[in-house]
């Protein structure tokens, strides 16, 4: 097909899923119509509307910006099928019902626009067998597009063909669902539940017979298989209660109303666990009911009991030593589980012996490659390794015969042999399912290398699997300059006239060897290239200033030395907004502080969805020090030229709220709201595309003849507005609402804002207003109460408030 062009997506159903993917079509800019039954009472939008409106209060936010909700229009399938005809692509989310979705589509095709894709969002209903009610103009423009909740925040998409799906209709909506919602696409097979949530459910039926099996309680197991077990944080259950017990019931039930003893040997471990089954007997269907697995009840978490059928009292960790084992190198780590004698031991080897044997026998019914595999269960359980990568890490052959020993004693879930594969041919010849060559495809006997679609030409770095072939960022390039907190180089494949700065320090904090290396790119990028773009493989962007490297100075020198440390990080954030060549700023992650500080100096900022930015200083008792507020003032003015009005407080107060209230931007799209990206700067979708959009930004702008700005002085609102601040602080502080020592530096920072003692509309420079941050955070560094909070948070990572 020719390019596909989305003008406009239809997304049918507003429940949960429906709601939540129009929130995202919406944060990527894509025109959202949201269907549902026409209410029977009050308008027939009802329904629609509801959904829209409860988006607003959901945690995490499916919203970029929680205001955005009134971008979504509402419809119902009485008064609005015409609709239909102007949408692109028409995603339906219903009910996991076959004849719910059959029946609204026979009510839908009339409308579908000829050139539509229409593609249903089951989570593990047969593709094929609902394209039978579609007409046949229609069904080589159907297919299966699966999303993990919450789609905001789930990388996974899985798309599922049907025997009739166009090649080139598939390919079109990967493109669309990589670069546009930025998910990581994964082409599953019609089989029920498809790769993650088979692989995924089994899993978690799996770790429920084993929780009976070793006795253990659901905080316990939690906090054994959350980040400890390299999985997402909220572990097992949690997970299971976030997702939604009826959603997991239906999934459950889908395998096995669809599947049975002669298509999956592992089918008697597929019933319904009695506890889940009691929950939902209940109606605790999880997060969406304030109770599931866990209840919280004021501050206290509770978890269910299922002798007692009560809430009891959660938060028993794990033994400590399984802990330990689970920090060890991947074949020392499942021997030593293998070999426990504890319960808590002897339950993770099973869980983790269990699947590998279910990966291993379902691998070539369900995918294509064990890459897919791995890459959904990273994917769409938050896992950082998939399946077949802790296996090949641990040895192959090794955990392969433990496995098999495991099998032939009637210890695992069922007594189907792992495949002849596992142990004999190219996969044992090679240690594993991924090699550089590609990844293993047991139907074709070989190892397949990934779809080359023009849309990953934009992934410079694609996430990769362990033991894949692949270009890696620290391996890559040419070399500029590089000391142990940032490495200079080029990319010659990527045009090599950009230079790259990338972060090295731990959590890209802002110390001694970055500012040098800081200072070292600008000279050579003025020197030698079109641009420079300020990107680091992994996160975050920068967590703001090494205050630990900071501590040692102001114990020898006192004040002058922090001083002096500080004149030069705000020299460096000049010299970056004054360079004579662009300076990109690839935001992915955290940029707190004096990461902030760094973004907002940069000519222009391209920023991953999921970034989160903020000035957030006064958590350890201090003032933005980099240029943070002196940013915040010049902007106040610079807009305020705009206007018509001459008083610079309106355009000052959420600066001044945002900085003494440490707010940061929960994404890209707040973080702008905020004021710390900017209209012109680029939200970029899939994070693996943000080298190649920030290296293009670059080049265009040295192409377009770019010339930093000129210096120049602007008005400071003065002694007035400051006096008005404290007004406000003064009564916050008497209500209770923060403490002296939060009056203490929101007075500070209301002094560096508003120029301090000077008149209304006084003229000042960048470096009078950056005077005033060195003298306000060098007055703060000395207070006890500051020097508690630092402390506190060196000490445990977690704010003090005193």
């Amino acid at each position: 097909m020719s390019r596909f062009n989305v003008r406009k997506v239809a997304v049918l159903g507003a429940g949960v899923m429906g709601a939540q993917i129009a929130a995202h079509l919406v944060n990527v800019k894509v025109p959202v119509v949201l269907f549902d039954l026409p209410a029977k009472e009050g308008p027939k939008n009802s329904i629609a509307l509801r959904a829209i409106d409860n988006l607003k209060k959901l945690k995490p936010s499916p919203l970029g910006v929680a205001d955005d909700a009134v971008l979504i229009q509402p419809a119902n399938y009485e008064e609005h099928m015409a609709l239909l005809g102007e949408c692109d692509l028409v995603i339906e989310a219903i009910a996991e019902r076959m004849d719910w979705k059959t029946d609204l589509y026979h009510r839908i095709a009339p409308f579908v626009a000829p050139q539509a894709i229409l593609a249903s969002n089951t989570s593990g209903l047969s593709i094929t067998r609902l394209s039978e009610a579609l007409p046949e103009s229609i069904r080589p423009r159907f297919c299966g597009i699966h999303f993990f909740n919450p789609p905001r925040y789930m990388q996974l998409v899985e798309l599922i063909a049907t025997p009739a799906t166009q090649g080139d209709i598939l390919d079109a909506l990967e493109a669309f669902v990589t670069t546009t919602l930025g998910k990581g696409v994964v082409r599953a097979k019609d089989t029920p539940n498809f790769i993650a949530n088979r692989i995924g459910i089994a899993g978690m039926l799996s770790t429920m017979k084993e929780v009976e099996n070793y006795g253990l309680s659901f905080d316990v197991v939690d906090d054994l298989t959350g980040k400890k077990l390299g999985r997402a944080s909220s572990g097992t259950f949690r997970t299971a209660d976030v997702v939604g017990l009826d959603t997991m019931a239906h999934v459950i039930k889908t395998l096995q109303d669809n599947l049975s003893l002669d298509t999956d040997p592992f089918y008697g471990s597929f019933g319904t666990p009695p506890v889940l089954a009691r929950l939902i007997e209940l109606g605790n269907l999880g997060q969406k009911t304030k109770a599931g697995f866990y209840k919280k009840v004021g501050r206290d978490v509770l978890r269910f009991d299922l002798a007692s059928g009560d809430y009891v009292s959660a938060g028993e960790k794990a033994d400590a030593v399984y802990e330990r084992m689970l920090k060890k190198p991947a074949a020392e780590r499942l021997k030593l589980l293998r070999n426990a004698e504890g319960p808590q031991g002897r339950f993770l080897w099973a869980i983790l012996r269990n699947s590998f044997h279910y990966a291993a026998v379902h691998l070539a019914t369900i995918a294509h490659t064990a890459r897919d595999v791995d890459q959904a269960m990273r994917w769409g359980f938050g896992m950082k390794q998939g399946p077949f990568e802790l296996w090949q890490e641990a040895g192959w052959l090794e955990v392969a015969r433990m496995v098999q020993e495991d099998i032939d004693a009637g210890k695992a879930l069922c007594k189907a042999p792992l495949p002849a594969w596992v142990f004999e041919g190219p996969v044992a010849q090679a240690g594993g399912v991924h090699t550089a060559e590609g990844s293993w495809n047991p139907s074709s006997g070989c190892f397949e290398p990934r779809r080359e679609l023009p849309v990953y030409r934009r992934q410079l770095f694609p996430e990769l699997l362990l033991g894949e072939g692949g270009a890696r960022p620290d391996a890559s390039g040419q070399t500029v300059f590089e000391n142990d907190g940032l490495r200079l180089w080029t990319l010659p494949e990527a045009g090599g006239d950009v230079l790259i700065a990338s972060l090295r320090s731990k959590m890209h904090t802002l110390g001694p060897d970055v500012i040098e290396g800081l200072a070292e790119a600008v000279d050579r990028a003025e020197a030698d290239y079109r641009g420079l773009v300020i990107w680091s493989p992994d996160e975050p962007f920068s967590a703001g200033a090494d205050l630990q490297a900071m501590l040692p100075g102001f114990l020898m020198g006192g004040v002058a030395a922090i001083d002096e440390a500080e004149a030069e990080l705000q020299r460096i954030m000049l010299r970056i907004r004054y360079a004579n060549v662009p300076v990109v700023a690839a935001i992915r992650g955290l940029a707190l502080g004096g990461g902030c500080e760094l973004a907002v100096h940069c000519a222009r900022r391209v920023a991953h969805m999921e970034s989160y930015v903020g000035l957030v200083e006064v958590g350890v008792g201090l003032i933005p020090g980099g240029g943070g507020l002196t940013y915040i003032a010049r902007r106040a003015a610079e807009n305020a030229r705009l206007s018509t009005g001459k008083d610079l407080l309106p355009f000052l107060t959420e600066g001044f709220t945002a900085a003494a209230m440490a707010k940061v931007g929960t994404s890209a799209l707040e973080s702008r709201k905020l004021g710390y990206l900017l209209e012109s700067d680029l939200v970029v979708a899939h994070r693996d595309e943000l080298l190649h959009v920030a290296l293009n930004e670059a080049r265009a702008m040295a192409e377009g003849g770019w010339r930093p700005p000129l210096k120049r002085q602007f008005p400071v609102a003065g002694r007035d507005a400051r006096a008005t601040i404290l007004g406000q602080l003064v009564n916050m502080r008497d209500g209770g609402f923060i403490s002296a020592h939060d009056f203490h530096i929101a007075e500070k920072i209301a002094t560096v804002l508003t120029g301090g003692d000077v008149d209304p509309g006084t003229l000042v420079t960048e470096d009078y207003l950056m005077t005033l941050e060195r003298r306000a955070f060098g007055s703060l560094l000395t207070h006890p109460k500051t020097q508690e909070r630092i402390m506190a948070m060196l000490s445990t990572g977690k704010p003090l408030r005193n």
